[in-house]
């Protein structure tokens, strides 16, 4: 039960005070202190949702005690209890940090009506607060799950990239070789953008067939081509107050680049085979392993498209140009293979790491993975050079 402190050093008003306000508010437990030394005490020693104070008083006055009390718990909230001749002193206790403060004599109704104004907000205040601590450790889980490892010069850059573009709705192509990160990069931009609570919808262009890629996006009605035996959404649509992640947008069909470059323009989608405009707000976010100006001059890829995907764009560096992470990216990996295999996590001794620095990562952050687990399986614990030498192909 949450308690509401009165400090009163006349018995007979405290005794008031507890009785008229327990009637109204018997969800509350009320204590009682007899002067403002008292109540600091209590205070200090407890938590109380809400302190009810007179102004005048031994050893310690109101004034004192509400200063000190918000220097111990800024969030306590006081109702101060003046006399006539302490308005003034009333007025500055407002000024301190007071909710309100009641005129001696004590109108009751005006007592009822502050005492519950003030819990209303306070409980206000700690619905907010709660939220502010859910929202922090939720953005903490999703930053900790598509957090970049590393401390390489390229990858503090993307770092800094990512941070100033998330909280803006700007469009972002990022760039790179495979298996360099690029999807990552992605989703630690949805992640730390105000659309996060919203969907976050991949399309793998390069992965569905040419045929199908205009459906994929913008949905289809019933028997628009053969095979359509109902109504789809396309991923557009569902990634309405989100992001969509084309992921090699490089391969995409000429035809569906234009009708991209129309959804972008007029944030519209047409489902294939229906002439309903259906309005979509989405956040796009594009990746390539292409040379998109070369793509453009042999007339692959629409040159107005790229300008439009490319407001910013994001170049993530192969393997290759950021060794010195490679020392992290295996201790990371090691412990989440371990997990995902559900045995104990092997080291790397310093002699595997650097034999590992000094590979080629043509596959890039993907065959790195891939090694490390096979190393995980295979490999002596600690990992060894000869095992790097044994079970890696160079």
């Amino acid at each position: 039960m949450q308690k509401i402190l009165i400090v009163e050093d006349e018995k007979a008003i405290s005794g008031v005070l507890q009785s008229i306000l327990s009637d109204e508010l018997p969800d509350y437990e009320f204590v009682i202190a007899e002067d403002g030394l008292e109540g600091l005490k209590q205070i200090e020693k407890e938590d109380f949702i809400l302190v009810v104070s007179d102004i005048k008083m031994p050893k310690l006055s109101g004034t004192e005690l509400l200063k000190q009390a918000l220097q111990i718990k800024p969030d306590t909230t006081f109702v101060m209890i003046s006399g006539h001749a302490d308005i003034d002193t009333a007025v500055d206790c407002l000024k301190i940090g007071a909710y309100d403060f009641i005129s001696k004599p004590i109108d009751i109704n005006r007592l009822i009506t502050s005492v519950k104004n003030a819990l209303d907000k306070r409980i206000l205040q700690k619905t907010n607060q709660n939220l502010k601590v859910e929202n922090t450790t939720l953005k903490k889980k999703v930053n900790k799950k598509y957090q970049m490892i590393g401390e390489s010069p390229a990858l503090k850059k993307i770092q800094d990239m990512i941070e100033k573009v998330a909280a803006s709705d700007a469009r972002v192509l990022i760039t790179g070789p495979n298996g360099a990160g690029k999807e990552l990069v992605a989703h630690a931009i949805h992640a730390q953008s105000d659309r996060s609570k919203g969907p976050m919808i991949e399309v793998n262009c390069a992965a569905i067939p040419s045929d199908l890629i205009e459906s994929e996006l913008f949905g289809h009605v019933k028997g628009s081509f053969t095979g359509a035996i109902k109504d789809k959404q396309g991923k557009f649509e569902l990634a309405n107050n989100g992001t969509i992640f084309l992921d090699e947008i490089g391969d995409m069909t000429l035809i569906a680049q234009a009708k991209v470059l129309r959804a972008l323009q007029e944030s519209k989608v047409s489902p294939v085979g229906s002439d309903k405009e259906i309005r979509v707000d989405v956040r796009i976010l594009a990746a390539t392993n292409k040379n998109m100006k070369q793509e453009i001059e042999s007339g692959k890829f629409r040159e107005d498209l790229y300008h439009r995907l490319s407001v910013i764009e994001i170049y993530v560096p192969p393997l290759d140009e950021r060794k010195e992470d490679i020392k992290m990216l295996v201790e990371h990996f090691s412990k989440i293979i371990s997990e995902e295999h559900g045995t104990v996590k092997k080291e790397f001794d310093e002699q595997a790491i650097k034999s590992l620095e000094n590979f080629s990562w043509t596959g890039n952050i993907r065959e790195l993975r891939n090694v490390v687990e096979r190393l995980i399986i295979l490999g002596s614990n600690p990992v060894s050079a000869d095992d790097v030498a044994s079970f890696v192909r160079k």
